[in-house]
C-alpha cells in the first residue's frame, strides 16, 4: 500500500492544539491517560500520541474520548 504524503504544517499544528485541548480536559476531569485509554479501549501509548498531536485520531475515537472525559466533542476540537 502506498504511503500517504505528510500532512501540511498547518494540519500538524492544529492536531497538536487538539491534543492539548484533550489533555487539558482530561486533567480538568482528574483522569489519568491510563484511565481514559482503558475506558475507550486503546493502549496508553496510542492515547499519548493523540494528546501529543503525533497521531491522527479517527472521529469515532474522538467521540469516545469526549464521552470518557465527560465533555462535548466540540470542546475538544474548537
Amino acid at each position: 500500500m502506498p504511503r500517504s504524503p505528510e500532512s501540511p504544517d498547518w494540519v500538524v499544528t492544529r492536531r497538536r492544539v487538539i491534543g492539548e485541548q484533550i489533555r487539558a480536559a482530561r486533567e480538568h476531569a482528574n483522569l489519568t491517560q491510563q484511565e481514559v485509554a482503558l475506558a475507550i479501549p486503546m493502549d496508553r501509548a496510542t492515547y499519548v500520541r493523540i494528546e501529543l498531536g503525533q497521531s491522527s485520531a479517527l472521529l469515532d475515537t474522538l467521540i469516545l474520548i469526549a464521552k470518557v472525559i465527560g465533555v462535548p466533542l466540540a470542546d475538544l476540537v474548537r
